[in-house]
């Protein structure tokens, strides 16, 4: 991206984001590279999750017990690789392996617990709009 995105650094809260979308490279996106992953249908859970404590493999499982351990084992490998959790190894046996909130991923989660308020504050009124939109399309 081109340096016309202005830094996010000390703005107001909720302060308009100018953006000059004639010179942005959209191929090279930051946002789109981010949002990406952490707009993934498990990814914002784990995060959820592991924001409270760390877990190990078979608590994460239970704890999202929709996820299929290939799906589980895909979305850590994703969200390790992008920094937001670390995976510790420890020498039992059979080995046991937890997972934790990095750093990085802490200064993630603030900002997107807030929009995880935001979703379940506003749920009904998302779900009454679309109801509406798809009664007059019909």
């Amino acid at each position: 991206m081109s340096g016309a995105v202005l830094s996010l650094k000390n703005r107001m809260p909720g302060a308009r984001r100018e953006i000059d979308l004639a010179d942005l490279d959209f191929s090279n996106c930051p946002v789109r590279d981010m949002m990406q992953q952490i707009g993934g249908k498990w990814s914002t859970l784990l995060l959820e999750v592991l924001a409270a404590q760390p877990h190990r493999f078979g608590e994460l499982r239970r704890l999202l017990p929709d996820i299929s351990q290939r799906m589980l084992t895909q979305t850590l490998r994703d969200l390790q690789r992008d920094g937001y959790i670390a995976r510790e190894v420890f020498p039992t046996k059979p080995p046991s392996v937890e997972y934790s909130m990095t750093d990085l991923g802490r200064s993630l989660y603030q900002p997107l617990s807030q929009l995880l308020n935001w979703a379940e504050a506003n749920h009904e009124a998302v779900r009454a709009a679309r109801s509406r939109f798809d009664s007059v399309d019909s």
